[in-house]
């Protein structure tokens, strides 16, 4: 630039998308209300005027900031008023300019602007830079046909560079940023390098462009040829006429879909499918979604059923073979069989197994099937949170395949096996889904006749499948899905049936799987039992046969040395072979004691001793509780003690104790917690035990909910609470009279060996429980003895119900 620049107030006519160049002509529709007062003034003014590009395209009122500083001054060769109230310009770029500032007090933009000077001084490099500008755009008007060849013609006859440049960058399909880049560029050597960086790049893009093109169409030219050809065999094999040609593999699906017997429109929309596939062109990506898909449907047992055992003697047979005891599970198995022969209905039930880990709930539905004569398919649910695990993806997702529903019948190959749907308490759900809603259709007899995968997007019937669920707690299930399923608890066994179990079932597999016999190893009674009592505390058996097998592997270990003696297990060598005993059975006091009650709790591994322990001190009334009691346990000894204070005068304690003592109140095994409200009659006869200092019968055990006017209410978990007793020595137990009826679900050995005592009223639990004051007092230890923690719900209350929050347990 030479001089100083120029100045001229012009009105300002904004861009969108598009930059003009000096000696350019360019055509403009325009719309907006400033932009058109814009013209209007020009035209008023010598036709001319500044034209600069919007930073931002969708800008519809663009002020300083939104506009770049350097534009061209135009000039107006042609204007045409529009029916639609629009412009259309013809603008010629005339030379560079850059707004010096704004000017305000007009219906339009309005700007000063200095006249720029092209700054170029003639040498061999300028021509040099000229020359090649000019090659770069040869090659890339020959790769881009979008740009009229004449143009070409154009730029070789300028010999001005800076007209030459503007045309060039004018002619380029690039973004407004390059061209803008390239017009506020005044020196006239790095315009050139500009332009030439510019148009290498675009060459590149161009002809990476052009070959990607050349692949594609030699591939469709490929493709159709090989469709030519397969047509032409086609032909002449039908001219031939005289030899059968081989089924292709689509005319083989054909015939399997019409096998099928599926309804008239599904048969109909996958023979569509099936024709689909063969006009598709090799190698398109939907060849192999549709093929696996029709496989699917194919493959599926839509007809194929296994027959059922018809002799419920063998079925038995079977059902005892594999586990012991689990009579109603058995029963009710039978009793399917029995309404299967008589009714033919091919309706399965839905049953669900509800127990502690170990007790035998998987392998039973592997026992069921093999009773059944069924195939058996089983489907782990344990931390499945997305709702396609059930139903399957829809086939628009990339990856989609089936549920695991309708790929375990796949796998089964009939329509009728027993389905063991594993772990169905711990579901979960996230953003992708509720499983645990989608089983409603999977586990409701109403509706899964026709399930509908939506992968298959075709109703599969699901009336003839054995569903068995299993589960650890009730209170995860969702009511509804609890609702339809037949629930069937699995308690846990007791000392007694874990010896039969062992003797008969868990010391042969053990030994066979370690390759021994009898005449290496013998597991005498008493060992066996020590190691049920002293090295596990579970309410199934795996532990159990964990421990076996501990005791196998040192045999076998001695056996390889060379020893052929035959070693014979005895409690007194458990010590070397498993190490320390871990747990030490539950022990009751042996003489009566003032303030101390044995209470009954149930956990997931059976019944346990609950000592209740009361000790009073001088005080204001305070009551402390202590030994991790929750919530609604607190309340119960609450109850209790409010029970005790309105019957004062009644029971013998001093009416005015409230003002003179306090009470307090622990549960020993402080590290467990424990809640329920079935620990309040032994709360209630240990407070009163202690106000009154009378003691307690050792031999009776008591459990049952009290209320303010001192009822017992009625308590769950009956068996194993019954079982820990007796295990203890407790002779005499104390019950509520509601739970009369649970006594059947007591072994009946066990059952003659015991008193049970069924009390309505606190009254009647004092007159049993309670002693007469004696002129020696005898008081709980201080110490508390050492014991080994039971994992465990240490609790009063019942087994968890469907209705029943969770407890706090460890």
């Amino acid at each position: 630039m030479t001089g100083a620049p120029a100045t001229i107030q012009l009105p300002l006519l904004p861009l969108k998308n598009v930059v003009l160049f000096p000696h350019m002509i360019v055509p403009l529709y325009v719309g907006r209300e400033r932009s058109i007062h814009a013209l209007e003034a020009a035209m008023t003014q010598g036709k001319q005027v500044f034209l600069c590009t919007q930073r931002q395209a969708d800008c519809e009122d663009p002020q300083e900031g939104d506009l770049y500083r350097v534009g061209v001054i135009g000039e107006v060769v042609q204007m045409l008023k529009l029916p639609d109230s629009t412009i259309k310009v013809l603008i010629e770029g005339s030379s560079r300019a850059v707004i010096e500032r704004f000017v305000d007090g007009e219906a339009h933009l309005r700007v000063e602007v200095a006249l720029l000077e092209e700054d170029f001084i003639p040498s061999p490099e300028l021509e040099g830079l000229m020359r090649g500008v000019v090659d770069l755009f040869d090659r890339y008007v020959e790769l881009d046909k979008k740009v009229p060849p004449e143009v070409n013609l154009t730029v070789r006859g300028v010999e001005d560079a800076g007209r030459m440049a503007d045309i060039v960058a004018s002619n380029l399909g690039i973004g407004v940023t390059d061209k803008q880049d390239v017009l506020e560029t005044f020196q006239m050597n790095a315009r050139l390098e500009k332009l030439s960086a510019v148009l290498q790049r675009e060459i590149e893009i161009l002809d990476m462009d052009r070959s990607i093109r050349q692949r594609v169409r030699q591939q469709i030219d490929r493709r159709q040829k090989e469709f030519y050809l397969k047509e032409q065999m086609r032909v002449i094999q039908e001219e031939l006429g005289g030899e059968e040609p081989h089924p292709s593999e689509l005319d083989e699906m054909r015939e399997r879909i019409r096998a099928l017997e599926l309804a008239e429109a599904i048969e109909d929309r996958l023979l569509k499918d099936v024709d689909r596939l063969e006009r598709m062109p090799p190698g398109s990506p939907e060849i192999s979604v549709l093929h696996a898909y029709l496989d699917l449907v194919v493959s599926l047992p839509w007809h194929a059923s296994s027959e059922d055992v018809t002799d419920l003697r063998a079925a038995e047979k079977v059902l005892d073979e594999d586990h012991h005891g689990l009579r109603k599970i058995k029963e009710r198995i039978l009793e399917f069989l029995a309404v299967r022969q008589l009714t033919k209905s091919p309706k399965g039930p839905i049953l669900c197994f509800i127990g502690p880990p170990g007790v035998g709930k998987t392998s039973l539905g592997r026992s069921i099937a093999r009773a059944l004569g069924r195939k058996f398919v089983r489907m782990s649910l344990g931390g499945v949170s997305d709702e396609a695990e059930i139903r399957g993806h829809r086939r628009t997702y990339v990856g989609s395949m089936p549920g695991r529903i309708i790929k375990g019948l796949r796998e089964a190959g009939t329509r009728n096996p027993v389905f063991l749907l594993d772990e169905i308490d711990k579901m979960s759900s996230d953003f992708r889904g509720d499983p645990a809603s989608a089983m409603l259709e999977v586990l409701d007899p109403e509706q899964n006749k026709h399930f509908s995968d939506h992968y298959l997007e075709i109703p599969f019937d699901l009336s003839e499948v054995l569903f068995i669920t299993t589960a650890n707690v009730y209170y995860s299930i969702p009511r509804a899905l609890l609702d339809r399923m037949e629930v069937i608890n699995l308690p846990g066994y007791t000392a007694e049936e874990k010896m039969v179990i062992a003797r008969e079932f868990l010391i042969p597999k053990q030994l066979l799987d370690h390759g021994l016999t009898e005449k290496h190893i013998e597991f005498t009674k008493p060992a066996v039992s020590t190691i049920i009592n002293r090295y596990t505390s579970e309410a199934g058996v795996r532990n159990l046969e964990r421990s076996i097998a501990g005791v196998c592997r040192k045999v076998a270990r001695e056996v390889v040395k060379g020893k052929t003696r035959r070693m014979t297990i005895a409690p007194s060598r458990l010590d070397d072979l498993l190490g320390p005993p871990r747990y030490k059975p539950d022990e009751g006091h042996k003489e009566p004691l003032v303030g101390v009650a044995n209470g009954l709790a149930w956990t997931e591994v059976g019944g346990v001793l609950l000592t209740i322990e009361v000790i009073t001190m001088p005080g204001k009334g305070n009551l402390n509780l202590t030994g991790q009691m929750g919530d609604v346990m607190q309340e119960s000894a609450r109850a209790a003690l409010s029970y005790a204070r309105s019957n004062a005068q009644m029971l013998g304690i001093p009416v005015d104790f409230r003002d003179k003592l306090d009470l307090h109140i622990h549960i020993p095994k402080g590290a467990i917690p424990k809640d329920g409200p079935s620990a309040g009659i032994s709360m209630a006869l240990a407070i009163i035990s202690a106000l009154s200092q009378r003691p307690i019968r050792s031999d009776v055990a008591l459990t049952g909910e009290i209320t303010l006017r001192g009822r017992v209410l009625p308590i769950g978990g009956l068996k194993e609470k019954v079982l820990a007793a007796h295990r203890i020595g407790i002779q005499t137990i104390l019950l509520p009279a509601d739970n009369e009826a649970d006594l059947a679900d007591i072994p009946a050995d066990i059952r003659k060996r015991l008193t049970f005592k069924l009390v309505q009223t606190m009254d009647e639990v004092i007159a049993e429980a309670l002693l007469p004051s004696s002129g020696t007092i005898l008081l709980p230890e201080l110490t508390e003895p050492a014991g080994v923690e039971e994992v465990a719900i240490a609790n009063a209350e019942d087994r968890p119900r469907p209705d029943t929050p969770r407890q706090p347990s460890l």
